[in-house]
């Protein structure tokens, strides 16, 4: 391994590429050296909790047939390549104190050396949603214990892994962690709480603080933390207060925190919770406030809030708590998820966020999930590869327009287990056979693979 500095956030003015995936959604394997079940392993045995009943057990059998899918990565000319690491695969009783497990971390460090060696900078992130079922059992993240743990797995697979790796990431989408699944219950631990779920997203805010402080403490530079935060286009005036609402826990209640070291009052109206002191003590708002060196950004549509009107259900929205009367519409063309595509909203969050921060930015995941047949040995995903294109190309726009983007990654290297969605929904740019596992290049790898090579050749150019 080379004794330089692993290779770390971008530096200002240069541009990198990637893929991604998540330890969940790939690796399949639960039960294997020492690995314990993790909220989603419990969730995905609830009825109905999984649209086609399906669970990640094996998913896309990634640790099992780490090589290949490293290969594929290589060939598709990424600079980074973002994974998430599995709690419960390394701290298996989910505490340092209830032990290390080393087998999990041997899978991680064959995972970056192969990159390594590949030319592929890792990119981990250390909590994609797999809490070991026991932490959750004690309080999950409605519990402040749980973000001290996280810092303990990031002191643990640091003191394994910081040798090679240059970023990092601490949480992936809190947004989700808190609301879809301690508001709604739709995703895992499937708790059904209302507001009670700004307790949950504290803590993820103080998880990612404290173990941001771990992983510098340990030597670490280039900490970040990914959030989905998106645009929102009120439809009409009249529905104003309800957009703001939900800007407020989709965007504000992570970026007031981070940049300022406060909730906004806006918020606070109502998300009255985080006023209790009990929850927000004194010195939380503090330590979070300056403890991501980046953000992270996952975009994949717009939000369209709209007050509701005769006919139309006037109870909110479960996954924005509080916002009352609230009703999203979303404006055609849809993806097969039902997300509506607008690139101009990549551009705008990019733009939005930079001004808002004062943060370098990478897009974290960007893709599409739509129905993907395979034929003859292809599959010709056209939709996908029309999405990519015009997603990249708004995030030169963002560029062009000042904002400090370093770095767009795509989701997903694989069809994989897709949460609540099973194997219903495929964001993939290989396709995997859910018999034999066998992976297909569709045509969006090779679009992106010549996109990249194109990409690379200019660089050449410019530098000879």
């Amino acid at each position: 391994m080379p004794n330089s500095r692993p290779a770390g956030l971008p530096a200002p003015g240069h541009f990198t590429y990637g893929v991604a995936t998540a330890s969940y959604q790939v690796e399949g394997a639960i039960g294997a050296d020492g690995r314990t079940p993790s909220i989603w392993d419990t969730f995905t045995q609830r009825p109905g909790a999984i649209r086609d009943g399906s669970d990640g057990s094996v998913a896309c059998d990634s640790y099992h047939r780490l090589d290949e899918d490293l290969a594929l990565v290589a060939d598709l000319g990424v600079d980074h390549y973002r994974f998430s690491l599995a709690w419960p695969r390394i701290l298996p009783g989910g505490t340092r104190a209830a032990g290390v497990e080393e087998r999990g971390l041997d899978y991680y460090d064959r995972l970056v050396d192969g990159l390594l060696e590949r030319g592929v900078a890792p990119m981990p992130t250390l909590y994609h949603w797999d809490l070991p079922q026991v932490l959750e059992d004690a309080g999950g993240w409605l519990a402040r214990d749980t973000g001290r743990h996280l810092a303990e797995l990031a002191e643990v697979v640091h003191a394994r892994l910081g040798d090679r790796v240059g970023m990092w990431a601490t949480l992936n989408e809190p947004y989700c962690s808190a609301y879809l699944g301690y508001a709604a219950g739709i995703h895992a631990p499937g708790r059904r709480l209302g507001t009670g779920a700004h307790a949950a997203a504290h803590h993820l805010l103080l998880g990612h603080a404290w173990a941001a402080q771990a992983l510098r403490d340990a030597g670490a530079d280039d900490v970040g933390i990914v959030l989905n935060l998106a645009p929102i286009w009120s439809e009409r005036p009249e529905a104003d207060a309800v957009a703001d609402g939900v800007d407020a826990i989709r965007n504000r209640v992570w970026l007031g925190p981070l940049t300022d070291g406060a909730y906004d009052d806006g918020l606070l109206a109502i998300a009255p919770e985080l006023t209790d002191p009990a929850l927000v003590q004194d010195g939380d708002l503090a330590a979070i406030a300056g403890s991501a060196e980046w953000i992270g950004i996952n975009y994949y549509n717009p939000e369209r809030p709209d007050l509701a009107r005769e006919g139309d259900p006037t109870d909110g929205v479960p996954v924005y708590p509080g916002v009352e009367r609230l009703v999203l519409r979303p404006r055609g063309p849809l993806t097969d998820i039902g997300w509506e595509v607008d690139a101009q909203g990549m551009t705008q969050v990019l733009v939005d966020t930079h001004e808002r921060t004062g943060l370098p930015v990478l897009v974290c995941e960007n893709g599409a999930a739509y129905h993907d047949t395979l034929a003859e040995g292809r599959v010709d995903d056209a939709a996908r590869v029309d999405y990519l294109r015009d997603h990249v190309a708004a995030v030169e726009k963002a560029r062009a327009a000042g904002a400090d983007v370093r770095g767009y990654v795509a989701w997903t290297l694989l069809d994989n287990f897709e949460w609540a969605e099973g194997y219903t929904q495929t964001f993939g740019i290989v396709h995997v056979d859910r018999s034999t596992r066998a992976r297909t290049r569709k045509a969006s790898f090779h679009w992106y693979a010549e996109y990249l090579r194109q990409r690379r050749d200019a660089r050449s150019s410019e530098e000879s």
